[in-house]
């Protein structure tokens, strides 16, 4: 009686065993086929980008054969903006307006962020909600109460417009990441160093920034990202070539009238992706860390 008591255990157990692997295998196959399509979903502008970026403007015009491919390659959109001088100018001034918004908005966003975390002062907590709800005013709100700033500045037509207005669009939304990265930093550390005669700057520099480092690594991503596929303020702000980014001058040098020259666009929109792409590439899991820090403490 006992071993057929065994036995139906033994086959029970079997069978369950069974079914959650296949419950498990139905889920792994069903993840595959959802990934699947959004992987199509999401490669699709891209490559049709490609395509189109190696055709001429003949074969464009042509309407002939699948759009999806390429009858005649050639890199002759490339070459050409590559030594087009505005394009170049477009380019500089995009690298410039970056270098400079993420060192502004990084170095604003550390020093504010180890305040409202670390210092608890009256007020931080209300203060540190209040930053990141600034995060959520829509830019399309802004810009025309914004252009009558800049206009009295005097920086209308002028990079700096651009410098001084995208920190307001990046530093809100880092000083929330390094707010949960330095909370979740253990306040033994601080309180040792501050026993120790350390000021808060020298923990600031020499504790909380080696330590938090993937989130000061993803808020940097994201200002370079702000500053660097912001459309909305070029567009309002900047109208001659000499001081226009890529977003902006893309679409008016490459667009005349109901001209539309998309081979070149195509091809300077890849150019123009080439740098997040790369930065994405390498420190994307120090992008996501710090997302994750900033979304779960604080």
């Amino acid at each position: 009686m006992s071993a057929t008591t065994a036995d139906h255990a033994r086959t029970k157990a079997k069978t369950r065993k069974n079914s959650l692997h296949k419950q498990r295998l139905w889920a792994l196959w069903g993840s595959y086929a959802a990934l699947s399509v959004f992987v199509v979903i999401f490669l699709v502008p891209p490559f049709y980008t490609l395509m189109t970026s190696l055709k001429s403007s003949a074969e464009i015009s042509a309407q002939t054969g699948s759009p999806w491919m390429v009858n005649h390659p050639s890199l002759d959109n490339f070459w050409y903006l590559i030594t087009y001088p505005n394009f170049q100018t477009y380019y500089i001034n995009s690298v410039l307006v970056t270098i400079v918004t993420v060192a502004v908005s990084m170095v604003i966003s550390v020093l504010a962020a180890f305040s409202l975390a670390r210092m608890g002062f009256w007020g931080s907590q209300t203060l540190s909600t209040g930053v990141f709800l600034t995060y959520l005013v829509p830019p399309s709100l802004l810009f025309i109460p914004l252009f009558q700033i800049v206009g009295m500045l005097g920086l209308i037509n002028n990079l700096w417009c651009l410098i001084l207005l995208y920190p307001t669009l990046a530093v809100p939304f880092c000083t929330w990441i390094m707010i949960g990265y330095f909370s979740s930093i253990p306040k033994e550390l601080d309180e040792a160093a501050l026993i120790d005669g350390a000021s808060y700057m020298q923990i600031l520099t020499k504790i909380f920034i080696p330590v938090a480092m993937p989130g000061i690594i993803a808020a940097t991503i994201f200002a370079f990202t702000v500053s660097w596929g912001a459309f909305l303020y070029p567009l309002a702000y900047l109208y001659t070539s000499n001081q226009m980014v890529l977003t902006v001058g893309i679409i008016s040098d490459l667009i005349r009238g109901d001209v539309f020259q998309w081979g070149k666009i195509m091809a300077a929109c890849l150019l123009a992706s080439l740098p997040p792409i790369v930065i994405y590439a390498f420190l994307m899991d120090y992008y996501v860390a710090g997302l994750t820090a900033g979304a779960t403490k604080g």
